[in-house]
C-alpha cells in the first residue's frame, strides 16, 4: 500500500494519477518516491490506459505542485506551480530542465511564478487563467489546489477517495 510521506513541516507528499475509462474518472495513488523523480513519474503515467491521457498530480509538502499529462508514448505536458521551488527541490529543477528554463537567480526569488504548459488541462475545462490563478494563490496549500482542480475537472470524489484510503 502506498503511504504518505510526512515532510519536515508536517505536510505530506503524494502522487495521484487520474485517468478516464469510458465515461468515468478513476484516481489511484502512485508510490511517493515519484514525487522526487520526474523521469520515473512520466514513465509511470505512460503505463496508465486512458482515452484523454493520464494526469499526474504531485503535491510536494506545503511548497508546490506539479501536473504532468501524458498522451501515448511521446506527448508529455508539464506544469510547475512555482519556479522558485527549483532552488530547494531536485524534482522542480528536473521540471525546469525538461522545460528548458533556467533555475531562477536569487534576485528573482521574491515572487511565485508558474512554469510550463498553462493549457495542460484546458481541453478538460480548466483554462490557463484559472490554472494560473490557482497556482498563484498563496493562501492554498498544494493539496488544496489539486483537490480544487480535481473538483473542476469532475473527479473530486475519486481523488478524495484515493487520499482517504491512506488514512
Amino acid at each position: 500500500m502506498t503511504q504518505l510521506q510526512e515532510g519536515d513541516d508536517g505536510s505530506y507528499d503524494f502522487v495521484a494519477v487520474a485517468y478516464r475509462e469510458e465515461d468515468y474518472w478513476d484516481v489511484d495513488l502512485l508510490p511517493v518516491a515519484l514525487t522526487y523523480d520526474l523521469k520515473a513519474l512520466v514513465h509511470a503515467l505512460r503505463q496508465q490506459p486512458s482515452i484523454s491521457g493520464a494526469i499526474g498530480l504531485v503535491s510536494v509538502g506545503e511548497d508546490f505542485f506539479i501536473i504532468a499529462r501524458v498522451y501515448g508514448r511521446d506527448d508529455v505536458s508539464i506544469f510547475l506551480s512555482d519556479v522558485t521551488a527549483s532552488v530547494e527541490w531536485q524534482v522542480a529543477r528536473e521540471v525546469l530542465e525538461y522545460l528548458d528554463i533556467e533555475v531562477p537567480e536569487d534576485e528573482d526569488l521574491d515572487q511565485v511564478l508558474p512554469a510550463g504548459d498553462l493549457s495542460i488541462l484546458a481541453d478538460l475545462g480548466l483554462d490557463e487563467m484559472e490554472l494560473g490563478a490557482l497556482a498563484g494563490d498563496i493562501d492554498l496549500y498544494p493539496d488544496e489546489v489539486l483537490a480544487s482542480i480535481a473538483e473542476r475537472l469532475g473527479f473530486q470524489q475519486a481523488f478524495q477517495r484515493a487520499l482517504d484510503a491512506l488514512g
